[in-house]
């Protein structure tokens, strides 16, 4: 049987956040890395995740990988599609929200769609339009310093119509509020009065619930992924989706485990913390690495040397502060690009040491560690943590892998994930 749903992630933990809300819902979900081409077999499953690196990309590379990835999603035969980006809206004003948005329901031959990055059980809400980090608005939160993405505007009709040719419509709490046919009716009033893309509100689960029901007839939705929590139960009333039970469940993987952190956040830096107060930690030093030196080297001996006294961490992570410090120094761009490659250096040296459980914080951190092991997909197991499943690579010799968003995860992260992976 066809895959139901198919679905593009501008990042690597995106994606598994997305796939996990699936799974969650009683979908068979398999992620694919990066675009699939003409060789890739399509997995037995009710979704297909396309995780793409694609957030902070040229706008241009973003959409034409976005486009082959939905072309290849349709001759795999799936019914509905979803564009899933951060539940931050993270963007700049030339994208790429806005831009792969506009591509696809030029593809897919649609005028009206959604754009709800709304997750409540992650405290992230919506209201008037305006984005709430926990009690903060966007523009307060942390995410203001994000060294690649800094928000500074909650509002998200301006944020989005910065980014868009259509015109951004807001579909206030009282729609929402008043249930999945109200917003369904809304979506129709937009659609006559020429199209476009509509901010949705949201504060609640069961608003989530109600906008999936409201646009069960759309052929594309763009969201977090807590708009995915209404799509399984609209499945099983259209009889394409059975009662899936065994949905998350992953085979075994035994190895030696570490924990590498390349993410920013104020919830990866406590996560750090808390890791090292009871385990080995080494920081990787950006502007060692800009000088040439063998950082990786040195980091992977370290680990050798300390793979006795149980997970390893690695991190690359840093203070808001210290983050602006590097980047005036060596470029925005040219910092980034050297954590990136150290990490996955790191990553693969890890790897042919035996390491066979990988826990990875942050996006841009997870999306250049898979793509350095050569994996290809992922098979969804059950949650560890609002957002982060617990996840096994397919193809080859199997690692079990946990890829979360650098905000995502309590205190404990680590150390859980670490004993909830299979």
């Amino acid at each position: 049987m066809a895959p139901i749903l198919g679905c593009i992630a501008d990042d690597f933990t995106g994606a598994t956040d997305l796939a996990n809300m699936l799974v969650r819902g009683g979908m068979r979900t398999v992620q694919l890395i990066g675009v699939p081409g003409a060789a890739t077999e399509i997995p037995e499953a009710d979704a297909i995740v396309v995780a793409l690196k694609s957030r902070t990309n040229p706008a241009a590379e973003a959409v034409a990988q976005s486009r082959e990835s939905l072309r290849w999603l349709k001759g795999a035969g799936c019914r509905q599609f979803f564009f899933k980006y951060c539940s931050t809206f993270d963007s700049t004003d030339d994208g790429n929200i806005g831009p792969v948005t506009d591509a696809l329901m030029e593809d897919l031959g649609t005028g009206v769609t959604v754009a709800c990055p709304a997750f409540p059980e992650n405290g992230r809400t919506i209201f008037n339009g305006h984005l709430f980090v926990g009690t903060q608005l966007l523009s307060d939160s942390p995410m203001r310093n994000h060294p690649l993405t800094p928000m500074t505007d909650s509002n998200l009709v301006s944020v989005l119509q910065r980014q868009t040719k259509k015109q951004v419509k807001l579909l206030q709490f009282t729609t929402v509020d008043a249930g999945g046919e109200a917003i369904s009716a809304a979506l129709k009033v937009i659609e006559s009065d020429g199209g476009g893309i509509a901010i949705v509100d949201a504060i609640l689960d069961n608003h989530l619930e109600s906008i999936g029901y409201g646009v069960r007839d759309l052929p594309l939705i763009t969201g977090g992924s807590g708009v995915a929590i209404g799509l399984p139960e609209n499945y099983r009333r259209q009889g394409l989706l059975a009662d899936s039970s065994a949905a998350d469940r992953l085979p075994s993987i035994e190895g030696k485990a570490a924990v590498l952190a390349g993410s920013c956040s104020v919830a990866t830096l406590g996560q750090i913390e808390r890791f090292r107060e009871e385990h080995p930690a080494l920081a990787v030093d950006a502007l060692r690495l800009a000088r040439g030196e063998d950082v990786v080297g040195e980091a992977l001996d370290w680990a050798y040397g300390k793979s006795a006294e149980g997970p390893v961490l690695i991190y690359a992570s840093q203070p808001a502060e210290k983050v602006r410090e590097i980047q005036s120094e060596l470029g925005r761009a040219e910092a980034g690009a050297l954590i990136e490659d150290a990490m996955a250096g790191i990553a693969r040296g890890l790897v042919d040491a035996g390491v066979r459980r990988l826990v990875v914080a942050g996006g841009e951190t997870s999306g250049a560690v898979v793509s350095a092991l050569g994996v290809k997909g992922l098979q969804i197991g059950a949650q560890i943590d609002p957002g982060v499943p617990a996840t096994v690579s397919l193809g080859g010799e199997q690692i079990a892998l946990a890829l979360k968003s650098g905000n995502f995860g309590g205190q404990d992260f680590f150390a859980k994930a670490l004993a909830e992976m299979p």
